[in-house]
């Protein structure tokens, strides 16, 4: 049996320890957010937050992350996650729309860690989701958008 705790829940799963990540989101919980794209982790756009990190699913075995806070775009919550979808959209940042979960999931885990990230941090992060469409710079624009408009929120709440 693992243990998985998944968006704020709980669950006791009988899979073989081996699995990747993304299989047990995807077939066993039902969480269809995640993306599969190419399985071997050289796309992104399966990323999930593990313990505040943005994370491969696709090569993080479950028994690798039994016992730590798993986040997908499903269970995504607080301030910069509307601020994240609110910039997308207005951005106008999806194409095809393959990668945006991964691009979203890699961005919030960017602006917990740095609240105003420069051209170069966002570059240096989201270096590892791979968008079909090149909407890179529409990316950056809408990270830098939604830093602001997190920090604008903060400044307001004092």
């Amino acid at each position: 049996m693992i243990s998985l705790k998944v968006n704020g829940f709980l669950h006791k799963l009988n899979v073989d320890p081996e699995t990747p990540l993304l299989w047990v989101l995807r077939e066993q919980l039902n969480l269809m957010g995640t993306k599969y794209c190419c399985g071997i982790g050289e796309c992104g756009a399966c990323t999930v937050i593990i313990d505040g990190e943005a994370e491969l699913s696709c090569t993080a075995m479950v028994a690798e992350v039994e016992n730590f806070d798993i986040i997908t775009i499903e269970g995504l919550r607080g301030p910069g996650a509307g601020a994240l979808c609110k910039a997308w959209i207005e951005e106008d940042v999806a194409q095809c729309g393959y990668c945006q979960t991964g691009q979203i999931m890699t961005a919030a885990a960017l602006l917990n860690h740095n609240p105003d990230p420069d051209d170069h941090a966002i570059d240096a992060a989201m270096s590892g989701v791979l968008c079909r469409c090149g909407t890179y710079q529409s990316i950056r624009k809408a990270i830098h958008l939604a830093a602001r408009e997190v920090r604008y929120g903060k400044e307001q709440n004092k």
